[in-house]
């Protein structure tokens, strides 16, 4: 089952990610797809400011991972941009099978560290601050995720 959603602004792309903020919890991992500036890092914006990060979230490029522990649950953005080509062996499983959510930007680089079952979400800049957002779960408790977003969001 998939979901799509166009949303026309930063601020309604944040207000989806607040939506699906509430229904994670613990364990849960979400890939998050597409080009430079399609939005990402707005939504994950959106899901920390939901879980009680009061910080401004920016990408952690240079970092590869930020932690957000006072969120809750906690939350782990990884940005893999960095590794494609390169040695993964850095201690990501850690977060990607944490006690948290964890976010993962360009997760096609790091594909052998996440679990079978996942959340992906595919952004696509149509135009302006509009963009396309594509919710897909993979494995049942995914799947079950996505329907309930979708209730959520269209009443």
């Amino acid at each position: 089952m998939s979901f799509c959603i166009i949303t026309t602004s930063k601020e309604e792309t944040q207000k989806v990610a607040s939506s699906l903020a509430t229904l994670l919890h613990p364990g849960q991992v979400i890939l998050l797809e597409g080009d430079l500036g399609a939005g990402k890092t707005t939504f994950v914006g959106g899901v920390g400011k939901a879980l009680g990060i009061e910080e401004t979230i920016a990408s952690p490029t240079f970092n590869i991972l930020k932690c957000y522990f006072e969120a809750r649950p906690p939350m782990y953005h990884i940005d893999a941009y960095r590794l494609e080509g390169q040695n993964i062996d850095l201690g990501l499983e850690e977060f990607i099978e944490g006690d948290g959510v964890c976010l993962i930007e360009w997760p096609r680089y790091i594909a052998l560290l996440f679990p079978k079952d996942y959340l992906k979400i595919s952004f696509y800049h149509v135009e302006g601050d509009k963009r396309k957002l594509v919710f897909e779960g993979q494995g049942k408790e995914y799947l079950s995720l996505v329907e309930k977003l979708e209730e959520k969001i269209n009443g």
